[in-house]
């Protein structure tokens, strides 16, 4: 009898340590699959593709964006707007980038255009050159030709150096289309990149270009005269009393979904996160 009595005791024993062990392991379990585990991310490859003024602002992004989600790679072909427009519109990247409205042949091609940022087009001569202001009907008669010395505008003696863009540039539209200069512009040189303007007007003393503000923001050898007694600014490209200014856009086709990685960097770019990064890149982010 003492032996099946010891016996019962050993097995209740056994069986009490094993509730215990099991009880001690389910929250262990549990912890495992709760919300401490890091944040899945997408994957995948987002292409953009478009305007070289828009260079700061889709470098900024492309870079905080891959390293929240180390699983994406963001490319970004600076070809100009025209280029990534179409880029957009015969499928070859993500998202097309237009530092100018869409035009109605291409709305109508089912492209649509969503606005990151607002940017000053700043109108840049040489850092030497007296000249601190012109009216922007000053400045339409340069690039028309109707002026073509600097004394007519304040400035010394010597002949003017229009610096502009190419065709389907989104900075050369929006130039044109503010100053009212369309198809009228007559150039000295007329480039590429956005960079290369800047670097024109640098070296030559006679010259006059036009630039982003985001691109112009510290560089030597070149200043951004005011516009009516207005600077290009970021507080006077919001409040709109800097006139030559543009859009920042995104184009996409409308009604074609994204990847979720596109979509994901898309989202991303437009939201109020992106804003700190916008306006260090010299822009105005419109995201509220």
């Amino acid at each position: 009898m003492k032996k099946f009595f010891a016996t019962m005791m050993t097995l209740a024993l056994s069986a009490a340590l094993l509730a215990g062990c099991g009880s001690s392991s389910a929250p262990s379990s549990s912890a495992a699959t709760g919300g401490d585990q890091p944040t899945s991310t997408v994957s995948g490859t987002v292409s953009t593709n478009g305007s070289t003024s828009m260079e700061k602002v889709i470098g900024a992004i492309n870079e905080q964006f891959m390293a929240d989600n180390t699983g994406v790679n963001v490319s970004y072909d600076a070809t100009g707007s025209g280029t990534g427009i179409e880029a957009v519109s015969n499928g070859t990247c993500d998202v097309g980038l237009a530092s100018r409205a869409l035009k109605d042949e291409e709305t109508a091609k089912g492209l649509t255009a969503t606005t990151l940022a607002l940017d000053g087009i700043a109108i840049i001569v040489n850092a030497d050159s007296p000249v601190s202001d012109l009216s922007v009907e000053q400045i339409a008669s340069i690039f028309t030709g109707t002026v073509t010395d600097w004394s007519a505008v304040g400035g010394n003696a010597g002949e003017i150096a229009c610096i502009g863009r190419e065709s389907g540039s989104g900075t050369r539209d929006g130039f044109e289309s503010i100053t009212g200069t369309s198809d009228q512009c007559k150039l000295s040189q007329e480039l590429t990149s956005t960079g290369a303007v800047i670097e024109a007007v640098k070296n030559s003393p006679n010259a006059i270009g036009y630039a982003s503000l985001s691109a112009v923001e510290g560089k030597d050898g070149i200043k951004a005269v005011t516009v009516g007694g207005v600077a290009c600014s970021e507080a006077t490209v919001l409040d709109g009393t800097y006139v030559i200014q543009r859009p920042f856009n995104l184009v996409t086709m409308d009604g074609a979904a994204l990847s979720d990685a596109a979509q994901a960097w898309f989202d991303y770019a437009t939201s109020t996160a992106a804003g700190d990064l916008i306006k260090a890149a010299g822009a105005v982010p419109v995201a509220k």
